[in-house]
Order: C-alpha cells, then sequence, then structure tokens
C-alpha cells in the first residue's frame, strides 16, 4: 500500500474540490442575503399621468398660421 503523504496529486484533487464547495456555499449565502435586503419593484406605477394629445390636421388653420 502506497504512502498517502507521497501522492500529492490526491491532495491537490481533494483540496480543489474543497475549494470549489466552499466557493460555491459562499455564493449561495452572498445570494441569498441579498435577495431578502431587496425591496420589490414595482412594474406598474400607481398614478398614471393623463397627457393630453392634440392631432393638427394639414387642412387646419393652426398649421397653415405656422408655416
Amino acid at each position: 500500500m502506497s504512502n498517502w503523504t507521497s501522492l500529492w496529486y490526491v491532495w491537490l484533487l481533494l483540496l480543489t474540490l474543497f475549494l470549489l464547495l466552499l466557493c460555491g456555499v459562499t455564493a449561495s449565502c452572498i445570494k441569498f442575503c441579498c435577495q431578502k435586503k431587496r425591496f420589490p419593484v414595482e412594474t406598474f406605477s400607481r398614478h398614471p399621468y393623463d397627457l393630453p394629445v392634440i392631432a393638427l390636421d394639414s387642412e387646419s388653420t393652426a398649421h397653415s398660421t405656422v408655416t
């Protein structure tokens, strides 16, 4: 049976897997905490504003006085 300390690639693989797992857990915790603090965003405003639209015809007197 081999000595475990001489198998450096096994330790390297285990360390890499542990670091990836640690990064995933940390990212999940950060994402969870940020979602809790964020306020819900309204998609529609509560009080829509009415905008009057004035249609001008080419035959109207307002158009002929401007041009």
